[in-house]
């Protein structure tokens, strides 16, 4: 027999995190981990659910009936989208100007379909007139994806000219929503937007591990139209559609995790209390405060003022300076966590986050001050 290790509690630092993501979890979240936990079917849990559903089409700002949170990171709200929509042999235009709509193409790709890549420089947002020139290229096409705030960047694309070309061209859009859900305006359904997903660690301040979507009417008029099975048993919404739907009492998919849906509740809650536009407006003047801080350092951005996301700042890392030593002391010295470049940005970039609980000054003021005092 294996001997059993002896091995004690783990007790994590208390970190500033001031990455990508995660983002500091709001004290109220952490708190509702704790409540008792219940079956995933008990009529009070399914209560809760409807809740839910109702705070996350505020969140989104949509009327959209499918509209739920995927048991699973936004990576895996990424692929309920093209799994459940796209098919083989089906045309996407795949809008590409960092990581995340990289990874898009290679979703389209293991679902048998053809991406259409239409390519912007990493830290320029997507170029609406490419977008349209590639859909009169492709008549064909029977979606057009992007990435609304590509975190590998932080730059923000105009989400809203974008489905509309979508729907100009008879296409379904689908949209990444992982870093703006909370932090910048996002109006699916005033919008146009056709499935769009996200995930719960970035300006919602929850733990990891969720992922909000939504699909819109005409999306689930696609999904119920498939002419091949959805090649994920998990994922395939036609299944989760009797979990998060039903006149109380749902049938059975799989077992939910309940705290962590908890915490998503009271997440969802408290941006509600506070008021979208409210958020919207706190990020963009936290980014604000520290822009200017940035700029006594002498630290440039990489993104332009035009279509700079506040809630995630990427900024050269200044010349002769080792980038992973800087990072090593700030969450060594400082317990900050700010995050490295990704990709082409490797090793040239940091991606300061100011998301969700994460956008208040104390935490403008700790970045400064710490990347002043390793800087020096």
């Amino acid at each position: 027999m294996i001997s059993a290790p002896s091995i004690k509690p783990f007790f994590p630092p208390q970190r500033t995190l001031m990455g990508p993501g995660p983002s500091d979890v709001y004290p109220q979240v952490v708190h509702a981990l704790s409540k008792p936990t219940i079956g995933h079917l008990d009529p009070e849990f399914i209560r809760m659910m409807d809740e839910l559903k109702a705070l996350l089409q505020y969140a989104f700002q949509t009327q959209n009936p499918m509209t739920l949170a995927v048991s699973a990171p936004g990576s895996a709200g990424m692929e309920t989208c093209f799994v459940n929509l796209v098919e083989p042999g089906d045309t996407v235009i795949v809008c590409r100007n960092g990581v995340f709509g990289e990874r898009m193409r290679q979703n389209v790709e293991r679902v048998g379909a053809t991406p259409v890549v239409v390519d912007n420089a990493w830290g320029e947002p997507v170029d609406p007139t490419a977008v349209e020139a590639a859909l009169k290229a492709h008549p064909e096409a029977k979606f057009v994806a992007f990435v609304h705030a590509e975190t590998s960047t932080g730059a923000l694309s105009d989400a809203k000219t974008l489905a509309a070309l979508a729907r100009q061209y008879d296409c379904l859009s689908i949209v990444d929503a992982v870093t703006s859900l909370g932090g910048v305006e996002l109006r699916v359904d005033e919008w146009g937007i056709d499935a769009i997903y996200s995930g719960s660690q970035k300006c919602l301040s929850c733990v990891p591990g969720l992922s909000p979507v939504s699909f819109s009417d005409r999306a689930v008029e696609q999904i119920k139209a498939r002419k091949s099975p959805c090649q994920s048993w998990f994922l395939d919404q036609s299944l989760v559609m009797g979990y998060w739907s039903g006149d109380g009492k749902r049938s059975y998919h799989h077992t939910a995790p309940v705290n962590a849906l908890y915490a998503l509740h009271e997440s969802l809650r408290l941006l509600a209390e506070e008021g979208l536009e409210q958020a919207w407006a706190r990020h963009k003047a936290q980014h604000q405060a520290l822009a200017a801080g940035l700029a006594d350092l002498n630290i440039e951005f990489i993104v332009e003022a035009d279509y700079r996301l506040p809630q995630l700042n990427t900024v050269k890392v200044p010349g002769g300076v080792d980038d992973a030593a800087i990072r090593g002391r700030l969450l060594n010295e400082f317990n900050l966590e700010v995050g490295a470049g990704l990709g082409d940005l490797a090793g040239k970039a940091w991606r300061i986050g100011l998301m969700g609980y994460g956008a208040r000054s104390e935490n403008v003021a700790l970045c400064l001050q710490a990347l002043k005092q390793v800087l020096r």
